[in-house]
């Protein structure tokens, strides 16, 4: 690898596209400048900055009311779903097993509904549908790991979404519900959790890694 790199060279090795590499060096995330109209970025700078993501730690996930995670192992899916409305449908199918959820209906029409508003694809190949509505008693979530990935998930870095964490909660738990949101979107885009996600078949495991339980 070059001591120079080009956005090309940032986007292959960090894995997100080019679109994202730009954008993060325009708001001045990422280390980088411009020699004329072209963006160059030193390779020490982008490992620093590599290293000092992935190493910031993350805030717990809030748990339910009674101590218990909002996670369960009977809540994780390994999907092969063919589109964003069926692992949508799928994962409000397993929510509602949940003791918390009363409706079924109303929480899928509050999930569809969240979704013609703003796409919940946040890039990195991750989704984070959520909503929050009376029907709920307490916070809980559902996730799917898609393969093949989902490529008609809108996502903000246009990358085929392939892990949907999906969170509802009752319509005045606004404090622990963007607590869950921010750390589970923090959580995934650690891109070593988010990569042993992806290759791993068994729920517990993926259950651990979510929620930062792992050994």
């Amino acid at each position: 690898m070059h001591e120079i790199m080009t956005i090309e060279e940032v986007a292959t090795y960090l894995r997100v596209s080019e679109r994202t590499v730009y954008d993060w060096a325009q708001k001045g995330d990422l280390p980088g400048g411009k020699l004329g109209t072209t963006w160059r970025f030193k390779r020490d700078d982008v490992e620093n900055w590599v290293n000092s993501r992935l190493s910031k730690p993350t805030n717990p996930v809030p748990k339910g009311k009674k101590g218990e995670s909002i996670l369960t192992t009977e809540r994780i899916v390994l999907s092969d779903c063919a589109n964003k409305n069926e692992v949508l449908t799928q994962l409000v199918d397993l929510l509602k097993t949940s003791p918390f959820v009363k409706s079924k209906d109303k929480l899928l029409k509050g999930i569809f509904a969240r979704e013609e508003l703003m796409s919940t694809g946040i890039g990195f190949g991750i989704a984070v549908p959520h909503v929050r509505m009376d029907s709920i008693k307490d916070l809980v979530m559902a996730v799917a790991v898609c393969n093949p990935p989902i490529t008609d998930y809108v996502s903000l870095d246009k990358t085929p979404v392939q892990i949907v964490c999906m969170l509802a909660a009752r319509s005045d738990q606004h404090s622990n519900y963007i607590r869950a949101l921010s750390a589970i979107s923090s959580r995934l885009k650690d891109a070593t959790v988010r990569e042993a996600i992806i290759k791993s078949k068994d729920p517990k495991q993926i259950q651990n890694l979510l929620m930062g339980t792992e050994a």
